[in-house]
């Protein structure tokens, strides 16, 4: 079991990351990485700063017995450039493999790397040649308009279902194209100094979803008692989610 609201579990093969933009100011991974090195030192044992794949890991999800909703990577990035192409094969492997039974939910502040020309092999570039089976959600964080290209380059990959995580969300994003969108998640910052978020912004995003049909989940006002401050928005919790097909 995880604490994200919007998943079951976590799986992590890979470990570790390095900050692209400002919603990576106060990561929570990172946080989260300095406590689990004196925890199991085997698996977190080196600085957040290290990105390391973890073979051991793959086989994880083979063991889940009941039909599992997974985030991936909830303490790294697939899409880090640290990261082997063959490793991310294997860890779509294993999603592939997986389908029809999980969910795997793959979020990223990087889809430029889906795009990026590679000169091995029969590699032109990384969308072409993953195997975008049904279980594989796709999601790019968004947390200010400085990062909006990102929308764009996860509208262009072969993933069946897409998705939006606005969170940290730290300013208005104004209007949203949501075509080719499937999903959108809208949560404050937490932590010792979490930057502020308004209601204003929430409401925005809320009401295009409406508008365009697509599912809506805040998950959390957030500030430094999350759960005190809670994450009804005009009275009422919103906690849509994509329609699937799957065994749930």
């Amino acid at each position: 079991m995880t604490g994200i609201e919007w998943t079951d579990e976590t799986w992590n093969p890979v470990t570790g990351c390095t900050k692209v933009s400002q919603g990576c100011k106060f990561c929570y991974a990172e946080t989260m990485h300095k406590r689990l090195m004196k925890m199991c030192p085997q698996k977190y044992g080196t600085p957040f700063g290290v990105v390391r794949c973890h073979e051991s890991e793959l086989d994880k999800p083979f063991k889940w017995t009941k039909p599992t909703m997974c985030f991936v990577n909830s303490m790294s990035d697939l899409f880090h450039k640290d990261i082997p192409i063959d490793f991310i094969c294997k860890v779509f492997v294993v999603m592939n493999q997986c389908n029809p039974k999980h969910i795997f939910q793959v979020l990223t502040k990087r889809p430029e790397t889906l795009f990026r020309n590679y000169s091995v092999g029969y590699i032109e570039n990384l969308n072409a040649v993953l195997n975008w089976t049904q279980n594989i959600w796709l999601g790019v964080s968004i947390e200010n308009r400085d990062v909006m290209e990102r929308l764009e380059l996860l509208k262009a990959t072969s993933a069946k279902v897409r998705f939006l995580s606005l969170e940290p969300l730290l300013e208005d994003l104004g209007e949203l194209n949501l075509s080719g969108i499937d999903w959108v998640i809208v949560g404050g910052e937490s932590g010792r100094t979490p930057r502020p978020i308004k209601a204003e912004w929430v409401g925005n995003i809320r009401d295009q979803c409406i508008a365009q049909s697509v599912p809506f989940f805040f998950k959390q006002w957030g500030g430094t008692n999350k759960k005190k401050a809670g994450r009804e928005l005009d009275g009422r919790e919103w906690l849509e989610m994509p329609k699937r097909e799957l065994p749930f």
